[in-house]
């Protein structure tokens, strides 16, 4: 007899990234930490990727764990692997190689079609060379275009997590110069209603939300640019109407400080660094004795897609690669964070 997905633990599938980066071996350690969680039927996970990576990881990792081999229409137990397509050479740890960028993007197709069949609740991801994606022939900017692309979602969002840390951006990957322009009402308005709507899917009943100003001062009664007066205040006075709980246009060098203390749920950002960088700075652990970070924590959740997407908030370390010391910990919040959110939809289904 097969449960219905509701009586099921949730599903995750977890997508290797370059396999030549540290996503096999950050799985297998993830693993390991999640069994007692496993065993107890708290969740399942499926890692979708190459196979002789993972077998490479373990080997490093001296891991004993098992991950069996399950296809795309099997049943889908605690713990397994999937292999999207078949490897046609091996992966050496730390190297750019087109195979890597290959089977990158194989895993992301596989999964987003196990999410879109009901077979997983969500997809977290672990990191990709963009390099290797692009040689393989995949040209994409990173996993939020191929995601959009692959789920015909016109645009996404980024959400980055750390903890109660939460910002989302009204732009990201654009010149510093551009940012003005590209900050309209219509713009503005939409990244605020989707951090609002991505609030409610992680269980807060009655989000409040701070807008970050763009100018310093919030422009300073428009002696550093009027955006914050002509743009900004107007489009949240008509969340505020609507009774959204929204605050602002808040000070770049405060809002964070209040977020942090727990007054609002989430920053709107304006661009890439002014939201990055306070989520980045909390969430890398350094050993002040060495000055080396020994680990980092923080999550990338992409908003406005058909599926859950969360991500680890860093790339593919190729200088550790294959040396078992990568860190797990961020890819363990990301898989929480894909809990809460699956957790959610489940419930409005």
């Amino acid at each position: 007899m097969t449960l219905s997905p509701k009586i099921c633990p949730p599903c995750l599938g977890i997508t290797m990234g370059d396999p030549a980066g540290v996503g096999p071996e950050i799985i297998v350690k993830a693993a390991r930490r999640l069994l007692p969680r496993l065993h107890a039927g708290e969740l399942r996970l499926v890692a979708i990727g190459h196979r002789s990576a993972l077998h490479a990881a373990r080997a490093v990792l001296r891991e004993t764990l098992e991950f069996p081999d399950v296809d795309a229409e099997s049943e889908l137990p605690a713990l397994s692997f999937h292999a999207p397509t078949e490897e046609r050479s091996p992966v050496q740890f730390g190297r750019i190689d087109p195979e890597c960028g290959r089977f990158a993007y194989m895993a992301v197709e596989r999964a987003v079609a196990l999410a879109q069949q009901g077979r997983i609740d969500a997809i977290v991801t672990a990191p990709l060379n963009k390099e290797a994606l692009n040689r393989a022939g995949y040209k994409y900017a990173g996993h939020t275009d191929m995601l959009a692309d692959l789920t015909h979602t016109p645009s996404s969002y980024m959400l980055l997590a750390h903890g109660d840390m939460r910002v989302t951006h009204v732009t990201t990957h654009v010149a510093l110069e551009d940012v003005p322009r590209l900050l309209t009402p219509d713009r503005l308005r939409r990244t605020i209603d989707i951090t609002h709507r991505a609030m409610l899917d992680l269980g807060i009943a009655a989000p409040r939300v701070a807008v970050a100003a763009l100018n310093p001062h919030a422009g300073e009664g428009g002696l550093f640019g009027r955006q914050d007066i002509d743009v900004v205040a107007p489009v949240i006075a008509q969340c505020r109407a609507e009774g959204m709980d929204i605050h602002g246009p808040v000070p770049g060098d405060t809002v964070f400080v209040k977020l942090r203390a727990r007054q609002y749920d989430a920053v709107v950002a304006m661009y890439h660094d002014q939201g990055h960088i306070p989520v980045k700075l909390l969430g890398f652990n350094i050993d002040p004795a060495t000055g080396v970070w020994q680990a980092l924590s923080g999550v990338n959740i992409t908003l406005g897609l058909p599926v859950i997407r969360t991500s680890v908030d860093h790339g593919t370390a190729f200088d550790i690669a294959g040396t078992g010391v990568a860190n797990e910990d961020s890819l363990i919040e990301a898989i929480d964070y894909a809990l809460r959110l699956a957790a959610v939809k489940r419930a409005r289904a």
